[in-house]
């Protein structure tokens, strides 16, 4: 009796992609389970490490850059490198923009921001 593979990744579209290469003929039925496993233990590998990198970071979101550190700090992703450095850097250890540091809300009007017209707050909110 057969033992079936649980995968996450479908076979079928696995050997679709496989056989989208001219040099690549017949392909077992087995190839593309395996190549789905592998690439589900990978990129579990891949998302454990780029986490760890974010709670020692002391963020709470994973994000492109902790991912780029983690291809640039494991030797096994290597591979990634060139990809990875298309990602820009943010600038700092984990820079936010200032919307994303104070929530992505406004600042609340002092007393002593009274002297701003109705005119300018419209033109800002079009903006």
């Amino acid at each position: 009796m057969k033992k079936k593979l649980d995968t996450r990744f479908p076979a079928s579209r696995i050997k679709k992609i496989m056989q989208a290469d001219e040099d690549i003929g017949k392909i077992a039925q087995a190839v593309p389970l395996l190549v789905s496993k592998s690439l589900e233990l990978f990129l579990q590998d891949l998302c454990d490490r780029t986490y760890e990198i974010t709670l020692q970071r002391g963020a709470k979101t994973v994000s492109a850059s902790h991912l780029k550190q983690c291809v640039h700090r494991y030797n096994v992703f290597d591979f990634l490198r060139e990809i990875v450095n298309k990602v820009p850097d943010m600038g700092g250890s984990d820079a936010a923009t200032g919307e994303e540091r104070n929530g992505g809300r406004r600042r609340k009007a002092h007393e002593g921001d009274e002297n701003e017209s109705d005119e300018d707050e419209v033109k800002r909110a079009r903006m």
